[in-house]
């Protein structure tokens, strides 16, 4: 197999390790709400790779009502302040991106995050120059992952047919979204969210139709490099 002209990322928990804070915050505004009995846990397995509205509608679920008006700002805002001080990339994840581009292999985003979300965790992490117009959010399709939408908007961005493409991601709802749209999808299990399911993840992935897994994106490079551990 060639190697792909692109490779579409999934932001976090794939570039940036951001998920455990992801999960405290929506931890503590759930409870504000008095949505009792969730763990960080719990949300992790259910939500994992879905956009805030989604997450939204499951709070109306709960409450019996529509979902506050604020809920999202309220994460948002609360998660970016603890971004400053407590957001870093995953191990490698420019090394990574450096040199698929010294390869000539286009890269680009596609994240269930809003776009205030995802160009500030970008910017915060550091990685904004990496995606130069090139970065796409939930936001922006009608429908998020699974749906194949926002991979379809992402290869049209790049000038990039589908089936040319390679995504990156941790969460069954992405490898589905991504095979949905005629890509090929690797999964990635190395974010610290996943420490102790690794395994079980691992097994998610491979079901929603993932053709590898790595622990590691060093891993992630040689597989689409075609290079030899």
């Amino acid at each position: 197999m060639n190697s792909p002209a692109a490779v579409i990322f999934d932001l976090d928990g794939c570039l940036v390790d951001s998920e455990p804070l992801s999960l405290e915050v929506l931890a503590t505004e759930m409870h504000r709400l008095g949505i009792d009995g969730i763990t960080v846990n719990d949300i992790r397995d259910r939500f994992l790779g879905v956009s805030i509205q989604d997450i939204c509608r499951h709070v109306s679920e709960r409450l019996g009502q529509a979902c506050p008006d604020d809920f999202i700002d309220r994460v948002e805002t609360r998660l970016l302040t603890e971004y400053q001080t407590r957001l870093q990339q995953i191990e490698n994840a420019e090394m990574l991106l450096d040199r698929l581009s010294n390869a000539g292999i286009k890269t680009a985003l596609a994240t269930g995050s809003s776009l205030r979300r995802m160009t500030a965790t970008l910017e915060i992490s550091g990685l904004a120059a990496h995606f130069p117009g090139t970065a796409y959010s939930a936001e922006q399709v009608a429908n998020g992952k699974p749906a194949p939408d926002l991979f379809l908007l992402a290869a049209e961005g790049i000038a990039t047919d589908p089936k040319d493409c390679v995504v990156i991601e941790d969460s069954p709802h992405g490898v589905k979204g991504a095979i949905s749209a005629g890509m090929r999808a690797i999964g990635f299990v190395g974010g610290t969210h996943l420490h102790d399911i690794r395994s079980h993840q691992t097994q998610l992935l491979k079901s929603a139709g993932a053709s590898e897994i790595f622990e590691c994106l060093l891993d992630v490079g040689d597989a689409i490099l075609h290079k030899p551990a």
